[in-house]
């Protein structure tokens, strides 16, 4: 039978009351006794009921994390560095996977506030001001990951995607393209890949290159679509490069480039975005913008520690810096 916090009290020598102090991390108990406590919990494998202890704080120590869609290779690697870092805290956390569905992310966001959880970690394919209204109206701490919203009203860390977008353009105007397509999402959706496209126009504008619809295609973030998306862009006219929201359009645009024998960089210079393990070993490996996916969840854990604990935060927007990776899918 599992211990309770009687038999603890009792192996201590001390009171109910000296255990819960020490569980709660009250200063009032001394050193020697807190040790004793301490030694009790450790002998009897005692492990607090979160049920209770929450009724009486109105605190679960739990986290909830909304991602888009499981399987896009950035999320692991942004929820891993949150879960070290709620670790830290000694925190747990509650995964939800939305599937890239508006009404999956309201319905998620009821059941975290049922749940009675701490704070939110919130990344969406797009922010859509009925999801916006929901957090506000459920009261829910939140902070915002790899994307911010238009007004800036919830604390966010993200990288600068707009200029690490321009950055990336201008390097293959430098290799002396002209003729630039683009594989990612509309300008309207709000996501950090919208703001990509953004960097995009930007760039060809400070160029003097005038913007050609035709060969640019919007969807998802996923090798399909890039596969679809090249295809879309070449049935119109071939281009000198590509650049791609997301690495894994990247794969699936060279593999398409691949099946109309085009050949990468040779002929076009493709471009990704993210820096994802596997574009180091792609064929060819993929030239991209490196943002630091890991770092994005951990500053974005901390964040919103200090926001349910009501402490100051350090900035309210926290940008991180990205870098351009060149590799060989660009002569």
């Amino acid at each position: 039978m599992a211990a309770s916090i009687k038999d603890v009290a009792r192996e201590a020598g001390v009171s109910i009351a000296t255990v819960s102090r020490v569980l709660n991390d009250v200063d009032v108990v001394n050193e020697e006794t807190k040790k004793k406590v301490i030694e009790a919990i450790n002998k009897l494998g005692y492990r607090p009921n979160i049920v209770a202890r929450s009724l009486k704080t109105q605190r679960t120590k739990t986290i909830g994390i909304i991602i888009p869609d499981i399987s896009i290779p950035v999320y692991p690697e942004i929820v891993r560095g949150a879960e070290d870092g709620a670790n830290i805290y000694d925190y747990n956390i509650m995964l939800c996977n939305t599937d890239l569905d508006p009404e999956k992310e309201k319905e998620y966001l009821r059941v975290l506030k049922e749940k009675m959880v701490d704070g939110v970690l919130y990344m969406s394919n797009s922010l859509e001001q009925s999801v916006i209204q929901l957090i506000k109206e459920l009261q829910l701490p939140t902070v915002l990951v790899e994307t911010r919203d238009k007004e800036e009203e919830f604390p966010s860390v993200s990288i600068d995607n707009t200029g690490a977008a321009l950055d990336a353009v201008q390097y293959l105007i430098n290799k002396g393209n002209k003729s630039i397509g683009f594989i990612g999402s509309h300008e309207d959706e709000l996501n950090a890949s919208a703001l990509r496209y953004l960097g995009y126009k930007k760039a060809l504008g400070e160029n003097n290159i005038d913007i050609d619809d035709s060969i640019v295609s919007f969807g998802g973030l996923k090798s399909i679509d890039g596969y679809t998306g090249a295809n879309k862009i070449f049935d119109n006219k071939k281009v000198d490069a590509l650049f791609c929201a997301s690495d894994e359009i990247a794969m699936g645009a060279i593999n398409a480039l691949r099946d109309r024998r085009i050949k990468v960089p040779e002929e076009v210079d493709v471009m990704g975005f993210g820096n994802i393990n596997s574009a180091s070993v792609f064929y060819p490996k993929i030239t991209t913008i490196s943002q630091p996916m890991y770092d994005m969840g951990s500053f974005g854990m901390r964040m919103l520690i200090k926001l349910i604990n009501k402490q100051p935060a350090e900035t309210n927007n926290y940008v991180l810096d990205y870098e351009l990776v060149e590799r060989d899918s660009c002569k």
